[in-house]
């Protein structure tokens, strides 16, 4: 029986790792008239106007009385000023999504590196936290960290201190029936992984190494997850996604064919470790 060897991918999502057609990696694929006839996008900001590329007031609020009545043409803008002032109002409408904790400011950042970021992929060492945070704290039975742990200790030939290279299927398999690290947890509406990850695109989970001695061991496993800080039509055709002004301005920007802004890859990237016992309850 061979044994299995190190270092070893046990699991993989169907989603591709650098997935650059996936849908919400489209960009300036849009129309003005599109975008206003498919997904109702004639207001988008309460700030700048992209149609007519003037300056709003608080008075051209749909929310004001005296919105729709006859008034004078804004203050006429360029394009790049327009999409400076949308992205200053997107960084701002995004604290209603990140009110507190460590992860609070993500999201402008991220935000900050679509505008100027030209679509490279984005990696901060806080993600990298709140990816392990995520993992090493879930508790429930779908947690991906224990279901591993769970197999070890089950398949693990004990007499001959290894895991059997034939039995790796039942790593696979178990991680799948659970739940890989995403960010929807009723804390993460708030706190700034919700709006900045929340789903995840694609996951990769490596055995790094296994140690095995006195009916014990220890493994090293290494997460690697990505996400794409992009909308897709979907998104934007969801009442919950198109009625935030937060939500139209992204779109417009990522999709409208005189904006273009790209989205990118979020990569993050952790590694934690597992041990039990063989006789553990």
């Amino acid at each position: 029986m061979a044994a299995l060897q190190f270092p070893c991918t046990i699991f993989k999502t169907r989603n591709r790792m650098d997935d650059h057609s996936a849908s919400d990696m489209c960009c300036g694929d849009l129309t003005e008239a599109q975008l206003k006839t498919h997904y109702g996008l004639s207001y988008i900001s309460d700030r700048a106007d992209p149609w007519t590329l003037t300056r709003r007031t608080a008075f051209d609020s749909p929310r004001s009385r005296f919105c729709c009545n006859t008034r004078p043409n804004g203050e006429k803008i360029t394009r790049q000023q327009c999409a400076a002032i949308l992205f200053d109002e997107f960084r701002y409408l995004s604290r209603q999504f990140s009110r507190y904790g460590p992860y609070q400011y993500m999201i402008e950042k991220m935000i900050t590196h679509m505008q100027y970021g030209n679509g490279a992929s984005f990696r901060d060492g806080v993600l990298d936290r709140a990816l392990k945070e995520q993992i090493l704290k879930d508790y429930t039975d779908n947690s991906s960290r224990l279901r591993v742990k769970n197999v070890l200790k089950a398949n693990i030939d004990w007499e001959k201190k290894c895991y059997p290279a034939e039995k790796k299927y039942r790593i696979r398999n178990a991680i799948s029936k659970g739940k890989l690290p995403k960010f929807n947890r009723l804390q993460d509406n708030f706190n700034g992984m919700g709006i900045t990850v929340h789903d995840t695109w694609a996951t990769h989970i490596t055995l790094k190494s296994l140690q095995i001695a006195n009916d014990r061991y220890q493994a090293v496993v290494h997460y690697k997850v990505q996400d794409h800080f992009g909308l897709d039509v979907e998104d934007i055709s969801k009442f919950r996604f198109n009625h935030f002004l937060f939500f139209r301005i992204w779109f417009v920007l990522q999709r409208f064919d005189q904006f273009r802004f790209k989205p990118f890859m979020t990569n993050m990237e952790t590694t934690i470790e597992i041990s039990g016992g063989r006789y553990d309850v």
